[in-house]
């Protein structure tokens, strides 16, 4: 049986899902496990902390009214999960390294210094490195996180995958 359909008043169905986000927060873990058995069509498992069940249902809430993922997004998720259940971490690493062409300035010491991403690397004064780290070592004299120097932060901790 598919689940029941969000929109059930004269209302838009943007200020309903609105309306129904709003409740969420204030809602008991029983009133939250029974709006999850409406929408996912099963109970959620026991372990899954209230802090865990709002922003799921929420999430499942837009996608009954709106459309979920596209199924090209659907699809690279499943070959990423392949790859990383398969060992293959390059394909993760470079989805988190930065577009070929980017270029990162950072002023030191008074000094202006640019470097571009590579498809193999990085370009500073001229020459190839591997990495940002290498460049803000030769730069400061000292070590130093790369990407930190240059002020690129990496999502989460998928960088490190």
């Amino acid at each position: 049986m598919p689940p029941k359909r969000i929109a059930r008043s004269s209302a838009t169905k943007q200020q309903e899902v609105e309306a129904q986000l709003a409740k969420l927060p204030t809602m008991g873990r029983t009133e939250l496990q029974s709006l999850w058995q409406e929408l996912f069509q099963r109970p959620p498992s026991a372990k899954l902390r209230r802090e865990m069940l709002v922003p799921i249902l929420a999430y499942r809430i837009q996608e009954l009214a709106f459309g979920g993922l596209k199924e090209p997004t659907l699809k690279r998720l499943r070959e990423l999960a392949e790859d990383y259940a398969s060992g293959k971490k390059s394909v993760i690493q470079a989805m988190v390294r930065p577009k070929v062409g980017t270029r990162y300035v950072r002023e030191y010491n008074g000094k202006l210094h640019e470097v571009t991403v590579l498809d193999t690397g990085y370009e500073f004064e001229g020459q190839s490195y591997r990495s940002l780290t290498e460049i803000a070592k030769i730069i400061t004299g000292t070590k130093w996180s790369g990407p930190t120097f240059f002020g690129y932060k990496r999502p989460g901790k998928r960088a490190s995958l």
